[in-house]
């Protein structure tokens, strides 16, 4: 995916413009909350953003350089659960991706921690696994119309 216009819907799937939404803390701003950070991390993902990756890893635990060429086809995001205690937070969230002629997913539980003001990811659990969604179930892209009616045609 790839967001020509700030009125473009914005990768994270929040409903929002990318302008309104991902895009100031893509441009140096400091998410306010883990879920904020989450989703921006998500849709520096789909944009291929390694540096954003890179700057918003806490320093503890960040790889010291981040490859995305091989990253899958990222089509939606699915926020679980999300909380955050103090200088601690947690997002407990599910990414969907195209998997050859397929679905796959990531699912996470991440850590986020506060320090000076600025969200960080921390580390998280995951797992993975692939979809098979059925014909009248909601499209796993993210466009919110039936698997019958969107994907399954193309």
């Amino acid at each position: 995916m790839t967001v020509t216009a700030s009125s473009d819907p914005c990768p994270c799937c929040s409903g929002k413009a990318y302008l309104e939404c991902c895009q100031p803390w893509h441009s140096g701003q400091p998410a306010p909350t883990p879920e904020a950070l989450m989703r921006s991390r998500y849709a520096a993902f789909v944009l291929r953003n390694p540096d954003y990756l890179l700057a918003t890893w806490h320093p503890d635990t960040r790889p010291g350089e981040l490859e995305l060429e091989h990253s899958p086809d990222w089509a939606s995001l699915q926020i679980l659960d999300a909380s955050e205690q103090g200088a601690r937070g947690r997002v407990h969230f599910r990414a969907v991706y195209r998997a050859g002629t397929g679905w796959g997913y990531l699912e996470e539980v991440s850590d986020f921690a506060r320090v000076d003001d600025c969200w960080y990811y921390v580390a998280g659990e995951t797992s993975e696994g692939s979809l098979k969604p059925g014909r009248n179930e909601p499209c796993p892209c993210g466009s919110g119309r039936k698997y019958k009616a969107c994907c399954l045609k193309g």
